[in-house]
């Protein structure tokens, strides 16, 4: 016997039936792309931004995200049942798009059956299990949502309309097949190859023949009107998210990672600076609304809203959208508070996490801007004045320039002004030129560079703070100013490569200064070494500790560097124990976003939390590779009372500890 089936059994497929089916689907897709460009008319209020460069790689891109749901599997659990029902429903469009195909064109016009043979037995087995399988998915998502509900995981109309639809969708799915079954392929071998159908066949035989087929027509009507409805309600419910969440998957910033875009301070028609109204923010800002799915991995992650800040970025979002669609006049920074914008750090672990590419940091640092440069407003008088005080001294901690390079005078280590035939110019950064504590990894670093046989030249008075706290701060005016200083500084000299201990220098440089015709090397100091160590340049004696690892936001989300710092330790000698956090989960110091500058006054210290789970581990030390961490850390171990305990140092600072003397020639 052919294996095959005959589509709209019981049904019909006259004008009867296929006339009100196909008017009912028209109807369907008109309200549904009503629903959609209602809402492109809002996203269109926000400034043009162009996100359809490079087609090609944001189409593989996307293809990747949404069919292969990388991003959805990154958090196991919810994303491992989310990823199962999407390729399962996946796999039950497409074999609804091969029926419909198949009845109402190639059968319909050319009398071509292709669902036939062992590729029906194959297409019939897939379904029924891909069904199973979605079935079995929504109900497991359903009881997670329902009965065990995680903290702040939030549920609304939109949640319950999608889940109760999804369930009678299968469940009706499954009773059409059932009673289409029971009446026509009971007893035949084809019958096994639909196994979940055969269960539903077997439990509704006693029914009677005609019983199942005024069952199977009603049901069949009602999963035909449950599919439409579901399809008409996408664009005015969360819905909206199978369509909105994959397009971001395309529109997504291509990089490089963080960096933000320059606000072009010599345009004199230029009214306003920033974000404070929707039409402020970029017409994806906006979009991200919509793409939104309300998962709340941005909210789990954020160092902020785990220590009691007000910052949701997943509530940040949706208060845009929300006043996007019910009022676009409003001021966005009323509406979201100022403590909020000021709580962020930047650390972009939100944005990393992010299934649906969301852009939360630039959104903040939109309305910082306009706080600042508009408002003349700031967190807190502490951030003014270090302000004033970089805009005079070149440094937000009240140093005097003329001193900045005095840490250096011992070493054998001249300013470019004095020599600048240079192998590298180390751009030292605020801290490790005015704290003391940092002081001792800057001269950890010239001691390694120097044993290499390297020739370093700094700035020394001639540098100055590099911008990135400020700019994170939404002082973008102050930013630029030192920047441009700094670039014909450095240009000036001719030098070919920079190393940086600071990875808010080295993002700077290596990232926002290329806005400005910025071209030379730029390296962080932890790449630098491993790289010096790997071809024998640098020799260092391998002495065993015991340690565990701060990624720094700046050097690891930011910039994906993890194994350098890890290659050192282990070089060294280091036992590593990692954290709970590490790598791209890795919690924040509380020094991102211009936050060094700030005091942190509204729930518990950040810093504290995070030397915290270093101190789980057991671990003597916690090595860092950045001085806004290694500061806190030094404030954390004492805040925690751990400080007899752990003991924060920078990778430099064990490196040179173990440094090879290598002999000198005619020594």
């Amino acid at each position: 016997m052919e294996f095959t089936r005959e589509i709209y059994w019981n049904v019909g497929q006259g004008f009867t039936t296929l006339g009100p089916m196909y008017f009912l689907v028209l109807v369907t897709l008109s309200v549904f792309v009503y629903g959609f460009i209602r809402r492109w008319r809002v996203y269109r209020l926000g400034q043009p931004l162009n996100r359809t460069d490079h087609r090609g790689a944001r189409l593989k891109s996307m293809l990747s995200h949404v069919l292969l749901q990388t991003k959805v599997l990154r958090v196991q659990g919810p994303g491992t049942m989310h990823a199962l029902f999407f390729w399962s429903f996946f796999i039950l469009f497409l074999g609804t798009i091969l029926i419909v195909l198949q009845a109402d064109f190639t059968d319909l016009f050319f009398d071509v059956v292709f669902l036939k043979g062992n590729f029906y037995k194959f297409f019939s087995l897939t379904l029924d299990l891909a069904g199973l399988v979605a079935l079995c998915m929504v109900a497991g998502l359903m009881i997670r949502r329902y009965l065990l509900r995680p903290p702040g995981l939030i549920t609304g109309r939109d949640d319950l309309i999608m889940h109760l639809l999804l369930l009678t969708i299968l469940i009706t799915g499954f009773l059409i097949e059932g009673a289409r079954m029971a009446v026509t392929e009971l007893g035949t071998p084809l019958a096994i190859w639909s196994p979940v159908g055969l269960v539903v066949a077997k439990a509704l035989s006693g029914l009677g023949e005609e019983a199942l087929r005024t069952l199977h027509v009603l049901i069949w009507w009602l999963h035909l009107v449950l599919a439409l409805v579901f399809i008409a309600l996408i664009p005015f419910t969360k819905l909206r998210h199978i369509f909105t969440t994959s397009a971001n998957s395309f529109f997504a910033d291509r990089g490089p990672t963080g960096k933000l875009t320059s606000i072009n301070l010599e345009d004199e028609t230029t009214e306003k600076f920033g974000a404070n109204e929707l039409d402020d923010l970029r017409w994806k800002d906006i979009f991200d609304a919509d793409a939104c799915t309300l998962c709340k991995r941005c909210q789990d992650r954020c160092p902020a809203y785990a220590t009691g800040k007000p910052l949701s970025p997943m509530q940040l979002v949706t208060q845009i959208g929300a006043t996007a669609f019910s009022n676009p006049g409003a001021n966005l920074i009323d509406v979201t508070s100022r403590d909020v914008l000021w709580a962020c750090t930047t650390c972009r672990a939100c944005e990393d996490i992010c299934p649906a590419s969301i852009e939360h940091v630039d959104k903040i640092i939109a309305m910082r801007r306009n706080l600042v440069l508009m408002e003349g407003e700031f967190p807190g008088e502490e951030v003014m004045t270090a302000m004033e005080q970089t805009e005079v001294n070149g440094n937000p901690l009240g140093m005097g320039y003329a001193s900045r390079g005095d840490w250096a005078e011992s070493l054998g280590v001249k300013t470019l002004a004095e020599d600048s035939a240079v192998d590298i110019l180390y751009f030292v950064g605020c801290y490790a030129s005015f704290d003391k504590r940092n002081i001792a990894v800057a001269r950890s670093f010239i001691a390694l560079c120097q044993a290499a046989g390297l020739r370093v030249g700094i700035l020394g008075k001639e540098e100055k703070c590099c911008g990135e706290p400020m700019r994170k701060m939404g002082n973008e005016y102050l930013y630029q100013t030192l920047a441009m200083d700094m670039i014909e500084t450095i240009k000036g000299y001719g030098v070919s490569q920079i190393v940086t201990t600071c990875p808010h220098c080295f993002n700077t440089l290596n990232k926002d200064y290329r806005d400005f015709d910025f071209d030379i090397k730029v390296e962080h100091h932890t790449v630098f070494l491993d790289r010096l160590i790997k071809d024998g340049t640098l020799r260092i004696n391998r002495d065993v500790f015991s340690c565990t690892y701060h990624d720094s936001c700046y050097l690891g989300r930011h910039n994906e560097i993890y194994e350098a710092p890890r290659n050192l330790i282990q070089t060294a000698g280091g036992r590593l124990t990692e954290m709970e956090k590490n790598r791209d989960q890795g919690f924040c110091c509380s020094a991102g976003g211009g936050r060094i500058m700030a005091e942190e006054n509204i729930g518990e210290r950040i810093n504290v939390k995070r030397v915290q789970m270093a101190g789980a581990t057991g671990a003597p030390q916690l090595l860092a590779n950045c001085p806004f961490c290694l500061t806190m850390f030094e404030d954390g171990v004492k805040g925690a009372e751990i400080e007899e305990s752990l003991r924060p140092r920078d990778i430099a600072e064990v490196l040179a500890e173990r440094l090879v003397v290598q002999d000198t020639p005619g020594s």
